[in-house]
């Protein structure tokens, strides 16, 4: 089965500085049907004017996954980590027992487009920690490029989860294969562009629900970049 949330179905607030999509319930923004999915509690997408930023907040046992699409993401936090996500960048962070952090568009002159995500850990009272990684186009034309997973294989950040998380670049008419095990379900987010996902379009901003199904196809309609999330 496959359900599809439309971009425009999301939840929207526009503050000036920001601009931000909750694909799930988040803040002042709540819908019965779209709290959570698996492990996956958010995906936002944020759009945050220049020199403009999240000023020092706390959180505490959560995964929270950074992925920037555009700009430089600043970064500070109480475990003394003081850096810049740029374009193609990720960053993990496991808020455990509790830490705080701020994040501010690192640009005087360009917005900074980034998603972020929060993942259910498999336990509270994780010890805090930090990770951060480039992850370059080369590595995700045409494939599912993993950038996140329970025990960081191949190269990805490590979350305390038994969820996957993939990126992938398509070009027009390129198409990709997943195969779904059994027990497992799916979140497609289509980043850019416009996809077919087993006969469904989806375009930017989209995102789809799939649960019983042994195969996704994943074909670009036109330039497209998505981010893929296996979970428990």
């Amino acid at each position: 089965m496959i359900t599809i949330r439309k971009s425009s179905e999301r939840g929207h607030f526009d503050h000036g500085w920001l601009n931000t999509y909750h694909t799930f319930s988040f803040a002042g923004y709540y819908d019965e049907k779209y709290v959570s999915f698996g492990a996956l509690r958010v995906i936002n997408e944020d759009r945050v004017q220049p020199g403009q930023g999240f000023s020092t907040h706390p959180h505490h046992d959560m995964e929270i996954i950074t992925y920037v699409m555009d700009g430089a993401l600043a970064h500070k936090d109480s475990m003394g980590n003081s850096s810049v996500i740029r374009t193609g960048e990720v960053q993990r962070m496991t808020a455990g027992t509790g830490i705080t952090h701020s994040e501010y568009n690192h640009s005087a002159t360009g917005l900074v487009h980034f998603f972020q995500i929060w993942i259910i850990p498999e336990e509270a009272g994780l010890t805090p920690a930090y990770q951060q990684a480039l992850f370059p186009p080369e590595e995700k034309k045409g494939v599912l490029c993993l950038i996140a997973s329970r025990d960081g294989h191949n190269g990805s950040l490590t979350i305390h989860r038994d969820v996957n998380l993939y990126s992938a670049l398509l070009d027009t008419d390129q198409e990709i294969f997943y195969n779904i095990a059994a027990e497992r379900s799916v979140w497609l987010q289509v980043v850019r562009g416009r996809v077919v996902c087993n006969d469904y379009v989806l375009t930017e901003g989209d995102g789809a629900a799939v649960s019983d199904e042994e195969l996704l196809g994943i074909r670009g309609e036109e330039s497209a970049e998505i981010l893929l999330f296996d979970v428990d």
